[in-house]
């Protein structure tokens, strides 16, 4: 993928997010830092106090169990709810003309859920991967061969 010069990329998974500018060009990126944001987000049992609940259902057996919610889960979807709103935001403030986002598969997903037209209009490229956890560097090399 060709990293233009000025582009917007953000590498985000359900608990952190970098939004990184290109300063060099297609062929020599140089991403930097502009912003970053993480959340704390336990796993989902530390989260809860109790365990599933359950239910009289005399036509399949005498008690049924539940469904359980993620918590854990919940607060990744609400984290990419977050991130999509700040694109939204920097989108209409004209702070970027093209964008590529980096995430794993549900983060990407939850992300597009929430995407503004500005920021649909915008988007050069969405790569299905979680790249949080790299140096700079290899995020370049990632982005560059996808």
């Amino acid at each position: 993928m060709q990293l233009r010069h000025d582009i917007l990329v953000l590498v985000a998974d359900g608990r952190k997010a970098l939004f990184l500018r290109n300063e060099g060009d297609g062929v020599h990126p140089n991403l930097v830092v502009e912003h970053a944001e993480a959340r704390i987000n336990p796993a989902d049992h530390e989260q809860k106090t109790d365990g599933p609940g359950s239910v009289a259902n005399m036509m399949a057996s005498p008690r049924s169990t539940v469904s359980e919610v993620d918590f854990h889960r919940l607060e990744e979807d609400r984290f990419a709810a977050d991130i999509a709103a700040m694109l939204k935001e920097r989108a209409l403030a004209n702070e970027f003309e093209s964008l590529i986002i980096a995430a794993p598969p549900h983060t990407l997903g939850e992300l597009r859920k929430h995407y503004h037209v500005e920021v649909a209009d915008r988007l050069a490229g969405e790569i299905p991967k979680d790249l949080t956890g790299h140096p700079i560097s290899e995020i370049e090399k990632a982005l560059s061969a996808a």
